[in-house]
């Protein structure tokens, strides 16, 4: 790809999407900036020659495909798609409602999915690109109150593995990126976190504790998403773009150790799991 590179960024308005679009535009890159509204993005992420803000609903597929038409129009391709909008359902599984829990997948799985096929068939004309999603370290190791956010994060992640296979052969890579607490504005209550719509009695007393020990994290995560950003982009300008990037300490620490129990729980049954294929014939 050239030096000077087209990024397209959902969720660009708030959040780790401002960082990205002003860390790729201050490396000299071009940027494309989604949101639902143009103005905020504006606003958020400051004027710039190189920067384009369109309006995108993500979940309207003829939306995504005009918006990628329109960024190529401006800049005359694609290189790095960013899916990085998301929410976040927190509850207890039973108290999460049916529709909570299908508008966390429509939000955080199926959009993206919407946003890239409209950007894979650009990719695929032009023999290369980059597929960057953000997920989350609960894409890798489910948590307490965590059920819908790391039902829809763990598909992501499916998702992302066996797409590299798809579009390997055009020129095209992919990047799972897993943060761990970054301070975002992913716990602003009403913007990016929704609380459980029901209540369960046996739940009640654990449920008001979460959400208070949630509410207090709100500003106080350690990773810093301008930090995150840059890193996105050294990883996108190097030659070789990794499958899953873990991004902050806390995130290896967490992975380290469930890839330590994984591998205690094959241990543990490894004779029983072994003795499961058919007998030789006599």
């Amino acid at each position: 790809m050239a030096d000077n590179k087209v990024w397209f960024i959902t969720g660009a308005g708030r959040g780790l999407g401002i960082d990205i679009a002003r860390r790729a535009l201050a490396a000299g890159h071009s940027v494309a900036a989604t949101g639902r509204n143009t103005d905020r993005v504006l606003k958020a992420i400051g004027a710039h020659d190189n920067l384009l803000t369109i309006a995108l609903d993500v979940t309207d597929h003829d939306a995504a495909a005009a918006a990628a038409q329109a960024a190529v129009d401006r800049f005359g391709r694609i290189d790095i798609l960013v899916n990085n909008a998301g929410v976040f359902y927190a509850g207890y599984f039973e108290e999460i409602s049916d529709a909570q829990f299908r508008a966390q997948m429509e939000t955080n799985f199926f959009d993206p999915l919407n946003v890239t096929r409209a950007i894979l068939p650009i990719m695929r004309k032009q023999r290369s690109g980059q597929v960057i999603t953000v997920t989350s370290t609960a894409a890798l190791v489910g948590m307490e109150f965590c059920a819908a956010y790391a039902a829809s994060k763990f598909a992501l992640e499916g998702w992302m593995e066996s797409l590299r296979y798809d579009v390997a052969p055009y020129g095209i890579k992919v990047m799972a990126v897993e943060p761990g607490f970054f301070r975002t504005e992913l716990l602003v209550e009403g913007a990016s976190t929704i609380w459980p719509e029901l209540t369960i009695n046996d739940y009640a007393e654990r449920t008001a504790r979460t959400i208070t020990a949630w509410k207090a994290m709100n500003g106080q995560q350690g990773g810093d998403p301008a930090k995150l950003a840059a890193a996105l982009v050294i990883l996108s300008d190097s030659s070789e773009l990794p499958l899953r990037f873990v991004a902050g300490a806390d995130a290896m620490e967490i992975v380290e150790a469930n890839l330590k129990a994984v591998r205690a729980q094959i241990g543990a049954q490894r004779t029983l799991s072994a003795s499961l294929s058919f007998d030789a014939a006599a």
